[in-house]
């Protein structure tokens, strides 16, 4: 199961095509023709759908190859570009551009130089996206291509895949402040240099030594970045969870081991980097980590012991927690109340932009298997509410009236170019009831913040408003910024300056965690 919002506030979701007939028919007679398909060479159900979240709708939307387990990263323009998959799907490049209910996938052919099946793709201050690794591929290369080398060795990423078991597959990665890629796999990390091909920094094993990377699938977040105008930016980066060493083995012979229940903290840009380490409240694998617009960090689905891949995972975790990232070591993990549904092995979440957080997913099985199972194939979409809605908050809550984050790719447990940066005040004025002007810091260059579209949030007491699409663009050295405010576009000029912007995709009181009602079936 893949996620991803585009800047319409529409989600698109997409699944592997082989799983067999879907519930769902493609509209006008339209069906998918592929001899090299293993289980239906003719199928004429759709495997992704466009959900429009503001009028709680879906439409069938059609791939012609095979995306299960691709990856991808939306591009300044707002589309999705999307690569690689298995099968006849590996090296393929697929497009969606927002629409108002139009448009479907748009496939370019084999734009890839490698198969890249379990990739990770990250957007890059020019545009372009890196595609890191997959099964067997121990390499990167760029999308959209260019007279350079089409693929370039990675050695890091055969050191640290375990034979025949990998866990060194969907690398975590971040664009750091410095413009270096953090690339964690398995249980280390290094600092790539990729304009040159080179790591210009190692950094240590995390301790334990267990792995972290699917299938061993724990997940990880770009902390949020702050003091935007220093001379030094700090980044830290958090992982969470995974499985103990040994456990693949150990699950397939239904022998299922507890998953890890420790987070790793690592300030990247320090001298001497090390990891601090911390116990959350629940073991678990296969969690989803989703940065909240208050800063928190949500760690929700995924299973108490196993691992990823099919039949893996037994006892779901049902309680979300948060994390809050300025709390005192020891007390920053606060435990919510408990789901109904079990989200495990490829489920999803990917933060809207009206605050809740879109859970979808779970299918533990190689095909669609809806009944007379441990764990049926989940259908249902459901909208997470964090505290910070509770209508009890409603009086503090902010809200943006007019112009004077960054969208996340979900699969695997990992959220890919999810970042969120807290916008320094430069002044604030009073200008009537209860309402302010307020100037702030914009990002200095795009290795904070890559062009494209972002959701910009007020906060207030740590409860954020409802946001507001922006899209930012570099040209000579200057940011212009674009607003949507009640259909209106407005546009404003920073030189080098500009709350928290999220780019991609809670606070206590634990009766105050609840979900809405399923959204469809």
């Amino acid at each position: 199961m893949h996620m991803q919002l585009l800047n319409n506030d529409r989600v698109v979701i997409y699944d592997r095509t082989d799983f067999g007939l879907s519930n769902l028919s493609l509209p006008d007679g339209k069906c998918r023709v592929d001899s090299s398909d293993l289980v239906v060479k003719n199928d004429c159900t759709a495997h992704s759908v466009e959900y429009d979240v503001l009028a709680n709708k879906f439409r069938p939307l059609m791939v012609q190859t095979d995306v299960w387990c691709s990856s991808g990263s939306v591009v300044p323009d707002g589309s999705l570009v999307q690569t690689g998959g298995f099968s006849d799907g590996e090296r393929k490049v697929r497009t969606f551009y927002p629409c108002n209910g139009d448009c479907d996938w748009v496939e370019t052919g084999d734009g890839l130089q490698a198969s890249r099946w379990y990739a990770t793709n990250h957007l890059l201050p020019d545009g372009r996206q890196i595609i890191i690794g997959g099964r067997d591929q121990f390499n990167y290369e760029f999308y959209p291509k260019t007279s350079s080398p089409g693929v370039y060795g990675f050695p890091f990423l055969s050191q640290t895949n375990d034979r025949g078991i990998e866990n060194n597959l969907y690398p975590f990665v971040f664009l750091n402040t410095d413009g270096n890629l953090f690339i964690f796999a398995n249980n280390r990390a290094v600092l790539l240099d990729y304009k040159i091909s080179k790591v210009v920094k190692t950094y240590p094993t995390i301790p334990g030594g267990d792995p972290r990377s699917y299938p061993s699938e724990g997940s990880a977040v770009l902390l949020p970045l702050k003091n935007l105008d220093a001379a030094t930016i700090e980044a830290e980066v958090l992982v969470c969870g995974g499985a103990p060493i040994g456990s693949i083995a150990k699950a397939q012979k239904l022998n299922f081991v507890k998953a890890l229940d420790t987070c790793g903290r690592i300030k990247i840009n320090d001298p001497n980097p090390q990891w601090a380490m911390e116990t959350m409240p629940y073991a678990r694998v296969m969690g989803d980590m989703t940065l909240l617009p208050n800063g928190a960090v949500l760690i929700i689905n995924g299973a108490g012991t196993g691992t990823g891949g099919w039949e893996n995972g037994r006892n779901p975790v049902l309680n979300p927690v948060l994390y809050w990232p300025n709390g005192a070591a020891g007390s920053r993990f606060e435990s919510l109340n408990p789901s109904t549904i079990p989200r495990m092995y490829h489920s999803t979440a990917i933060l809207l932009r009206d605050g809740r957080v879109l859970v979808a997913g779970s299918n533990t099985h190689v095909g669609y298997e809806f009944s007379g199972v441990l764990f049926p194939t989940e259908l249902r979409l459901e909208a997470f509410s964090p505290p910070y809605l509770d209508a009890q908050q409603k009086n503090l809550r902010p809200a943006i009236l007019s112009s004077t984050a960054s969208k996340a790719f979900n699969t695997h447990s990992y959220s890919m170019n999810h970042r969120l940066l807290v916008l320094g005040n430069i002044k604030v004025t009073y200008v009537g009831t209860s309402t302010y002007d307020v100037q702030v810091t914009t990002p200095r260059s795009g290795n904070l913040a890559p062009s494209g579209y972002y959701i910009l949030y007020v906060v207030h007491q740590s409860i954020p408003s409802t946001g507001i699409w922006i899209k930012i663009l570099e040209q000579n050295g200057f940011w212009q910024l674009f607003a949507w405010f009640e259909g209106l576009q407005e546009t404003i000029h920073f030189c080098l300056q500009g709350f928290a912007l999220t780019y991609g995709n809670l606070r206590r009181t634990k009766e105050g965690t609840k979900r809405a009602t399923t959204l469809d079936k």
